[in-house]
């Protein structure tokens, strides 16, 4: 088995941030806008209990 295939999908976009590394910088800045943060365990904690159990789906109004 070839361990060594590369999807041309994947060859494009290894060869795209080669050239132009400023969109991986600006990707990162952009990721850590939305998913890098330091979570605030007091603030989960209420969430968590403030959660209302989720209600089975009706497949039929009735």
């Amino acid at each position: 088995m070839d361990y060594n295939y590369e999807s041309e999908h994947t060859k494009f976009m290894r060869e795209f941030l080669e050239k132009n590394p400023q969109v991986e910088e600006k990707r990162l800045a952009a990721r850590s806008v939305w998913w890098d943060k330091k979570q605030n365990l007091e603030e989960r904690k209420r969430f968590k209990e403030a959660a209302e159990p989720m209600k089975p789906y009706v497949y039929f109004g009735g």
